[in-house]
């Protein structure tokens, strides 16, 4: 059979029955469309983690109670915030060679409201150095001192987010508001620039206050949620951390590292945990979403099974009238895989489309690769060949004289 000629059959036969043909498609349009939009889901997601972290520096070492090894494996949870104190931040800051400064952190999620408007978010309790060393700008205003730290004033500075929740789009003139933070009244003396992000790590979605005034007014607690070290060159990182092990591991009085109350963490320690987290949890929404593709390729297979039952008498005329088992087979392969085809097309343009929209109508950062779009065509063609296959060989097998007889 020319290939003009199957082309045209291919044509007829997926026309002559429009409704059902678009139903078929439909299940591969879906099917596609998901599992583009869950995989842009996961990419967007792992982007604005790893782009946050990034934007801290690499010169950076963080902290944090809970049970490690000392080469900075995540391992568990334990410690919860009591195992860092001030002590420890200030023999870190004295003891450590190559720490160019170091700072704690008491952190908390509030209620914080202004006016009428109101919104939970991150609160971070720190020390006049953490701009520099979390790459932290102030936009306006100004940061606050040491000065207010001793004191425990209640002064804040808000993340570009919380300055747009509280007091509308890209707001001025904030310094010198007052917000309540966990029902106690703050004054704003400044707003951080915007970092960009959405989501789950979004720098912007924070507010800072003197630590004291985290510890003492919001916590309860004077112990530190977390330690940030600024090493002085990225050549000293892991001498830094080895020493900064080996420093708490004397004072908390640990002789085994495997069973440390906390975890030393490099960014490149950080950005390697989120990378294989966030992979996970790419692959396994696009798992859940290939499930569709399946359903869509059984449908493909049940519509072309009928459509063989249909076209018997057809079939053995054709066969009577010298048409080869390659033909039939071909034909009906032909429009298994043209039906497939279609749908690739139109579930990529939706899955562009449903990932556009959440991206700038959700806030949520999606991100759609080419290696998605070609995982979508590929596993749309395997589909139409697999399951089409069977049908196929089914058509070809039959005899003319008892496809003829059939009624």
């Amino acid at each position: 059979m020319r290939l003009v000629d199957l082309l045209d059959e291919t044509r007829f036969s997926i026309f002559a029955n429009k409704a059902r043909s678009a139903l078929t498609i439909l299940g591969i349009v879906v099917g596609i469309a998901a599992v583009i939009v869950m995989v842009a889901i996961g990419q967007g997601t792992q982007q604005s983690i790893t782009s946050s972290i990034q934007a801290a520096g690499s010169d950076l070492l963080q902290i944090m109670p809970g049970f490690g090894a000392s080469s900075g494996a995540v391992r568990g949870a334990r410690g919860g915030g009591s195992s860092l104190t001030m002590d420890d931040l200030a023999a870190i800051k004295k003891d450590v060679p190559n720490v160019k400064d170091a700072v704690g952190e008491r952190q908390g999620r509030y209620q914080v409201v202004a006016g009428g408007n109101n919104t939970n978010t991150s609160v971070i309790g720190t020390q006049q150095g953490y701009p520099a060393i979390k790459n932290v700008n102030v936009a306006e205003g100004s940061f606050f001192t040491t000065q207010d730290d001793d004191s425990m004033a209640r002064v804040c500075v808000l993340g570009a987010t919380v300055r747009d929740d509280l007091f509308g789009e890209n707001a001025t003139g904030i310094v010198g508001q007052r917000v309540r933070v966990n029902g106690m009244e703050f004054r704003v003396i400044g707003v951080a620039a915007a970092k960009g992000g959405s989501g789950f790590g979004n720098a912007d979605d924070q507010i800072y206050i003197p630590l004291s005034t985290a510890q003492r007014l919001l916590s309860g607690s004077t112990s530190l949620s977390s330690i940030d070290v600024q090493v002085d060159s990225a050549g000293n990182m892991s001498a830094v951390q080895q020493a900064v092990t080996q420093l708490l591991l004397d004072r908390h009085n640990i002789s085994d590292a495997t069973q440390a109350d906390f975890m030393v963490l490099s960014q490149q320690d950080i950005l390697s945990a989120v990378t294989t987290a966030t992979g996970t949890l790419t692959v396994l929404l696009a798992s859940i979403a290939g499930i569709s593709l399946l359903v869509g390729g059984i449908g493909i297979m049940n519509m072309m099974l009928t459509a063989v039952t249909e076209r018997t008498r057809e079939i053995g005329l054709r066969k009577a009238i010298g048409a080869r088992e390659s033909d039939i087979s071909s034909q009906f392969l032909a429009e298994s895989v043209t039906l497939t085809f279609l749908g690739g097309v139109v579930g990529v343009l939706l899955g562009f489309a449903i990932s556009w929209a959440i991206k700038h109508f959700a806030s949520f950062n999606t991100a759609v690769s080419l290696g998605s779009v070609l995982l979508a065509f590929s596993v749309s063609a395997g589909i139409g060949i697999i399951f089409g296959y069977y049908p196929a060989r089914r058509a070809a097998a039959m005899s003319p004289i008892e496809a003829l007889r059939y009624q």
